[in-house]
């Protein structure tokens, strides 16, 4: 006996399937053992698999009558297995004892051992002796090997790719639920869906009942042994007789219905290559379209922008000034971020594509002419120095008009002050009141002009830095300049007048001096005192009363200490005060004990004592109102100091924190910690933890408008500017999300291609290896080194130079000079791993024509989704060959057309 033995679990029959563990012969239940020696099984089993082997046997002009009778010889059983393999056996031996029969069986049996077939129990004297249960099995063991091995459906094989099969089928009609290969067909619907699926002509399914079997099997066994060749090999009333049908002798009348409808199968899978082909070209179209759409719009709302970023539109007022500048924080803080985040998303969006494009053989994505990434950058970089430039205006411009309002206000104030002392000045220069007066009375004039002409000299530089303020003004374009003009120009005008009318009276005053004889020196030295003390007071309330701009607590602090430096003096003047004051006194006591007329009056100045103990009074008055202004100008530099000091603190934590980060993500791309999961998780969680930081931005740029509305322009205690920390924010989004996209990219390359972790790992491990400094590309010289390294014979000789410039047409299609790691993947995954081909496409077009070299519209209709057939027909060029038709449509071009052979 022949013993085939087997580790895997065995048949009923005694048989384990082919392949590595028999996978199909394993699928069989122990309810199946259970049953095996039901009559009512066995008959439908004789009947079956005599028929089978009939519909094989006559190929050969020969047939059996009792299945376990009519191979105990061994010859037929040879010359079936030769007609259903198509191989030769060995030559079998004619003689009629019985070691020849056991010879022959022994040579059909080998046969079936030498296909993968393990045998468990089942020997030739099984065979010979008519054993039904070893015969049966052997002819099962046979159908499975010959008839539903090789069925396969989406990776499954034998007995489930045969019942998804029928479950795909019959799917649509009602009524009909495969869930088996016994109950599941006993009402016989299952058949005829089967039939009317594949030749709806021959079924009238729709007249069909489900409560009528017996009618519902024998249609479908008829029609199949009419129409499609296939032997009846069960009877209608032995089906719905039994309760449960035998399990094998449906799979094997199914498997012939299977193998009848094979074309069609083969067309489903040629139609279901192209559809998935069609999907991706069609995805890829969509996207391009997307692309092309954001970058226009991002790239029109940059020209929008641009233009009124440079427009240069000066104000007339601080509050207008500031409302440009309310306009270009809202700008800042509402429109441009979700621009930024547009642009880094159009980016994805293309790396991504080109992922796509060169796993699905395509060629690379080439957008239209200006909407490179590259013109979208330079786009943003033009949009970024616009926005530098219009900050840096606005606030020179808040200076300036700061400057102005300071300068205007001094102006006026310096005016009125002057115009207050000339008010009848020149109605005095030209009274003659000298022609009667007596000689005391002349020489009292003269001093009194003397006196004036000292306050005239005094006042010189009052008048020269009105004259020099109004020329800053017209310098520093004021709006108001043309009244400030007028107004300096009149002053200037009449103390040319003064000027001149002073000249005069002093001659005539001079002419007259040598008649009078007398001048009372008291009142003399009052007035030559009292005019300078008169002076100095109202210099006091000049400054007393004078505007000051500082920006910092240092210069503050120098005005408080010039002013405690002030209040000082204020004893000695004091002093001053009260002997002027006694002098005028003592003119008076000697003029009341001599009995003398005095004229009313100081007859050499008109600074009485009243005018001296009046202004006194009024600095008396300024000093303390000083002394506030001070203070609050302090506390106002104190608090712009504490906004410095809050702004730096922050700034000097966000700012080397985004360095730290820009840092962690660089390593994270170029180390190998994990799988590329585990890169992408951490990455994530690094992208996570940067959006929870944004508040500490947002708190930032707060604390900055704080600083800008109190109009500080430096700080010294930081290095750190808010633009450069924006720009470092921006940045620090672009490159996580970039790194990120690159590592998505990278895990779509290794499950499209086919790649295992460990080759991820050793790929990224030799590329880093000679990527020296870090930069995420290989220059020439270090990829060649990396190409020895992994096998690649590119030597420095003539054919490995030749390979090697091959290789770098592929990896570095724009001659950039550099190999990214990317290009790098793709490269080493195209070399270890198989992709559609536009042959592959072209032979599934040509199983849906049936072999022509054109395909029709109607064929396309027929086999592919509507959608997908309408993509085909609206694309594919004319066929022009000789054996055209009307109608007829290229599909070889068309494919060509997919993988960027020829235009589409």
């Amino acid at each position: 006996m022949v013993d085939y033995h087997s580790t895997g679990q065995p048949h009923p029959y005694g048989g384990n399937g082919p392949g590595p563990n028999g996978d199909y012969m394993a699928q069989e239940d122990d309810w199946d053992r259970d049953l095996l020696l039901d009559p009512a099984w066995e008959k439908q089993q004789r009947k079956t698999f005599t028929a089978w082997c009939n519909s094989h046997l006559r190929k050969a002009g020969t047939q059996i009558e009792n299945i376990d009778e009519d191979f105990r010889d061994g010859l037929k059983l040879m010359l079936l297995l030769e007609v259903i393999s198509g191989e030769r056996l060995p030559k079998p031996e004619r003689g009629k004892m019985r070691v020849h029969k056991i010879n022959n069986v022994n040579k059909a049996l080998d046969f079936i051992a030498s296909k993968g077939v393990k045998l468990v129990s089942i020997g030739a004297e099984e065979i010979v002796d008519g054993n039904a249960k070893m015969t049966l099995g052997m002819i099962w063991t046979i159908i499975l090997r010959f008839a539903i091995q090789d069925i396969s459906v989406e990776e499954t094989s034998a007995k489930e790719g045969l019942l998804l099969w029928c479950q795909r089928k019959t799917a649509p009609y009602k009524n009909v639920n495969v869930q088996n290969f016994h109950i599941s067909w006993k009402d016989g619907l299952a058949f005829n869906a089967l039939i009317h699926r594949h030749r709806p002509e021959l079924i009238e399914y729709d007249k069909l009942r489900k409560d009528d079997p017996v009618t519902n099997l024998n249609n479908a066994f008829e029609v199949a042994e009419k129409y499609l060749d296939i032997p009846k090999m069960l009877d209608a009333e032995d089906i719905v007789g039994t309760l449960r049908p035998d399990e094998k002798a449906i799979m094997t009348y199914v498997s012939c219905f299977y193998h009848a409808f094979s074309g069609a199968q083969k067309a489903e899978t040629a139609a279901n290559r192209i559809c998935k082909v069609l999907a991706v070209n069609q995805e890829n179209e969509q996207l391009m379209e997307d692309y092309e759409r954001l970058a226009s719009d991002l790239l029109a709302w940059i020209q929008r922008t641009i233009p009124w970023l440079e427009t240069r539109d000066p104000q007339k007022t601080i509050p207008a000034m500031q409302q440009k500048l309310e306009d270009f924080r809202e700008y800042r803080r509402v429109h441009k971020p979700p621009k930024v985040q547009e642009k880094c998303q159009l980016e994805i969006n293309f790396n991504t594509l080109q992922t796509k494009l060169r796993l699905s053989g395509r060629p690379a994505f080439m957008p239209s002419e200006g909407r490179m990434v590259s013109d979208i950058g330079a786009g943003w970089q033009r949009l970024e120095q616009a926005e530098k430039g219009h900050e840096e205006w606005l606030l020179t411009e808040l200076r300036r008009l700061e400057r102005l309002d300071h300068l205007a206000e001094k102006f006026r104030q310096k005016a009125s002050i002057h115009e207050g002392w000339t008010e009848g000045k020149e109605v005095a220069l030209r009274d003659r009141d000298s022609g009667t007066a007596s000689l005391a009375q002349v020489r009292a004039l003269l001093r009194k002009h003397e006196a004036f002409e000292s306050d005239l000299a005094a006042h010189q530089d009052r008048v020269e830095q009105i004259a020099a303020i109004a020329q800053e003004l017209n310098e520093l374009d004021y709006y108001d300049s043309p009244s400030v003009n007028a107004r300096c120009q009149k002053i200037c005008d009449q103390w040319d007048l003064l000027g001149s009318l002073t000249h005069s009276r002093r001659e005539a005053l001079e002419k007259m001096e040598k008649q009078l004889e007398t001048i009372d020196e008291l009142h003399l030295e009052y007035a030559k005192r009292a005019a300078p003390f008169n002076n100095w007071m109202e210099s006091a309330m000049e400054d007393l009363q004078d505007m000051f701009i500082v920006h910092t607590i240092e210069e503050i602090q120098g005005l408080i200490t010039a002013h405690e430096q002030f209040k000082s003096t204020l004893g000695d003047a004091d002093r001053e005060r009260e002997a002027i004051l006694g002098i005028q006194a003592e003119a008076q006591r000697l003029a009341e004990l001599h009995g003398l007329q005095l004229p009313a009056g100081n007859p050499y100045t008109s600074v009485t004592a009243q005018v001296i103990n009046s202004k006194w009074e009024r600095v008396q008055q300024l000093v303390p109102k000083r002394d506030q202004a001070l203070q609050e100008e302090q506390n106002r530099q104190n608090s712009n100091e504490h906004l410095r000091r809050q702004f730096g603190s922050q700034a000097n934590r966000v700012g080397p924190w985004i360095q730290t980060k820009m840092e962690e993500i660089g390593r994270i791309s170029i180390e190998m910690n994990g799988t590329l999961e585990d890169q992408l998780s951490h990455l994530k969680e690094y992208e996570q933890n940067i959006v929870e930081y944004k508040p500490n931005l947002e708190l930032l740029e707060q604390q900055h408008q704080l600083v800008q509305e109190a109009l500080i322009f430096d700080n010294q205690h930081s290095n750190y500017t808010m633009e450069h920390l924006r720009v470092g924010w921006e940045q620090l989004l672009t490159t996580i999300a970039r790194t990120i996209n690159e590592v998505e990219n990278q895990i779509l390359t290794r499950d499209a291609k086919g790649i295992s972790q460990e080759q991820m790992q050793e790929f990224r491990a030799s590329f880093n290896h000679f990527d020296k400094d870090h930069g995420g590309a290989l220059g020439p010289e270090e990829f060649k080194a990396c190409l020895i390294s992994l096998g690649y014979d590119v030597e420095n000789d003539r054919q490995g130079d030749a390979e090697f410039q091959r290789i770098m047409a592929v990896v570095d299609p724009n001659g950039s000079g550099s190999v990214t790691f990317q290009a790098f993947i793709d490269f080493m995954s195209r070399e270890t791993t198989d992709t559609d081909t536009a042959e592959q496409v072209i032979n599934s077009f040509r199983v849906l024509a049936g072999d022509k070299n054109y395909i029709t519209a109607a064929e396309l209709r027929r086999e592919l989704p509507a959608a997908q057939a309408e993509y085909c027909i609206a694309r594919m060029a004319p066929y022009a060959g000789p054996d055209a038709v009307p109608g007829a449509l290229d599909y070889k071009s068309f494919s060509t057309a997919l993988y960027g052979e020829s235009d589409l």
